[in-house]
């Protein structure tokens, strides 16, 4: 009987050590005690967007996705947004912000990806936006979620009456 004991003492201490391995792996109650209750993250304090922000604006800073466009940006008119090279279930959600230096465009992440955005094209008639996503850690665990964000993307002139090009590139 003795030797049961000891078993099923080892057994229980190994499945404890077992739980807490994998809690520790995804996150401490801690973290998550500090993440936004609404799924949504409140915008950074003025003064950490992109050098071309205004201090009254709050844009979020690059690689910084939030999920509501910031108050009082302006969404650019259907008609001057083409996501035709985006797959249908992409949202083409674009928005002006600063006077029109900052685009803040919906984007598409999941698991551990991250959204990016970056104006690769800006001429006298069309931007171009290209949207891609962070690659995940090789031998991380993510989760199969799939977020729709806004990001910000700083231009070199205010958008005006430009189109606005969206595409998507592979995973960075």
């Amino acid at each position: 009987m003795r030797y049961s004991t000891k078993l099923i003492g080892t057994t229980r201490l190994a499945g404890a050590a077992l739980v807490l391995t994998m809690a520790a792996a995804c996150g401490s109650p801690t973290s998550m005690a500090n993440a936004p209750a609404s799924g949504t993250e409140s915008a950074p304090p003025s003064g950490s967007g992109s050098a071309s922000a205004s201090a009254s604006t709050p844009v979020p800073p690059p690689g910084k996705p939030q999920f509501d466009p910031p108050q009082g940006a302006v969404r650019v008119p259907d008609n001057r947004v083409d996501g035709a090279a985006l797959p249908k279930t992409f949202p083409k959600e674009v928005y002006s912000d600063n006077g029109g230096t900052v685009l803040v465009v919906r984007a598409e992440e999941g698991g551990c990806g991250h959204a990016l955005g970056e104006a690769v094209e800006q001429s006298a008639q069309k931007v171009v936006v290209d949207l891609s996503e962070t690659k995940a850690q090789t031998g991380q665990m993510c989760t199969m979620d799939l977020r729709h964000p806004v990001i910000s993307v700083a231009l070199a002139a205010p958008l005006g009456e430009r189109t606005v090009v969206l595409k998507r590139s592979a995973p960075r």
